[in-house]
């Protein structure tokens, strides 16, 4: 779990400030411990690259050692999120290389999913426009999903000739919208519509364009302003609990919420609720 480690701390030089680290991809901003990540390519409906994948992979894994970001909102440039890995510039190359070099991409690929799954920061994505491939990827690691109604949602995987098991698919998306649904969109690679998304419980919530990117800085910024230590804490039990018994997920959840009762944020809560006021939360 992320947790605030203070300045006298030996330990202190392992945990990084995210914030001024600027990427290469895509671009960054933060304010008041949100971070905005935007896919900016619009002109091509912000498609991924190698570098992007490698970035954005590193970007999250440092997550887990970041202090000063405790909720993400990941989004794209102009009127779309992303349309997938970019043809010119990966799918043509994969044609030409070998199987070693095609596991070393496609293992490349699926460590973003579980590196945005691994970090303890809530992920918030704000989609609008055309959500495909790698992109819609993307949007399935992340925690909630904002859309808007011209949003479509497609794992058109077969469409290039390869199968919807990519990334990590075939585990989540079941999960998300049920075997049947999801089986349809891996096996066909149709779109999704927002109505559709939103209905079958891919979409938390939809708003029209103009208000999808602040939507998504409320709900982030209300999570950042939550107990982020336990955040953290239910972002790890509901990923871990996929591979446990009732049994063992009751247990596991006991040792976890008897973890965050040793929190200051606990005792704050309390606090704050026999003051009647508002608890401020510090993620300690």
């Amino acid at each position: 779990m992320k947790h605030p480690i203070p300045d006298h701390n030996p330990m202190r030089g392992q945990y990084s400030a995210m914030a001024n680290n600027q990427p290469q991809h895509f671009a960054l901003s933060v304010n008041e411990g949100v971070a905005t990540v935007t896919l900016n390519r619009p002109e091509r409906k912000n498609p991924l690259t190698f570098d992007s994948y490698a970035e954005l992979r590193d970007w999250f894994l440092a997550l887990q050692r970041a202090t000063d970001i405790k909720a993400v909102v990941l989004t794209g440039a102009g009127d779309n999120f992303c349309s997938g890995g970019d043809v010119h510039e990966i799918i043509g190359p994969l044609t030409k290389m070998s199987m070693p070099e095609l596991l070393a991409f496609t293992r490349m690929t699926g460590a973003l999913v579980s590196a945005m799954r691994a970090c303890p920061q809530p992920i918030v994505a704000a989609l609008d426009g055309v959500c495909a491939g790698a992109g819609a990827m993307m949007a399935l690691a992340s925690d909630l999903r904002l859309g808007t109604p011209a949003a479509t949602v497609a794992f058109l995987f077969t469409r290039v000739g390869l199968a919807g098991a990519d990334m990590g698919a075939c585990a989540l998306l079941p999960r998300m919208i049920g075997q049947g649904r999801a089986s349809e969109l891996l096996f066909t690679g149709r779109a999704m519509s927002a109505t559709e998304g939103q209905a079958w419980g891919f979409f938390n919530a939809l708003h029209e364009s103009a208000a999808l990117l602040p939507a998504a800085h409320k709900l982030a910024a209300q999570l950042a302003q939550g107990p982020t230590f336990a955040h953290g804490m239910t972002k790890t039990m509901l990923h871990q609990e996929w591979a446990m018994t009732l049994d063992q997920a009751i247990e596991a959840e006991a040792q976890a919420q008897a973890i965050c009762m040793q929190t200051q944020d606990f005792r704050r809560a309390y606090e704050a609720f026999a003051a009647k006021q508002r608890p401020q939360f510090q993620g300690d």
